[in-house]
């Protein structure tokens, strides 16, 4: 198999392992996501997967934009961020704000 083919196995096993985990952790401190917002943060690890396969980096994140998310909500994200053990801290930032959304469905 070539890099690209090998590359993409290893995304979408990398995917399906965290997207399960990041799932789990969420129905633990009972975030529920409704269907909309399951799918955009489906499509948001699988993205992550992806640049932790190949070292594809983010687009420059102002920090200042995630000011107001909960310290709940981003300590869940850089959970899910060091279990991949290669992405920045600005990954964090990014995912915590579907966990925020997330939130307000109760």
């Amino acid at each position: 198999m070539n890099d690209v083919g090998d590359q993409a196995v290893q995304t979408e096993k990398l995917a399906d392992t965290m997207l399960k985990q990041t799932f789990a952790l969420l129905s633990r401190h009972n975030i529920l996501p409704n269907a909309v917002q399951e799918q955009m943060l489906t499509s948001h690890v699988r993205a992550m997967a992806h640049r932790s396969v190949t070292g594809e980096p983010l687009p420059e994140v102002d920090a200042s934009l995630f000011e107001e998310i909960s310290q709940d909500s981003m300590t869940l994200a850089r959970e899910v961020v060091a279990q991949f053990g290669n992405l920045p801290e600005e990954e964090a930032w990014l995912l915590s704000v579907h966990f925020e959304v997330a939130k307000d469905n109760l």
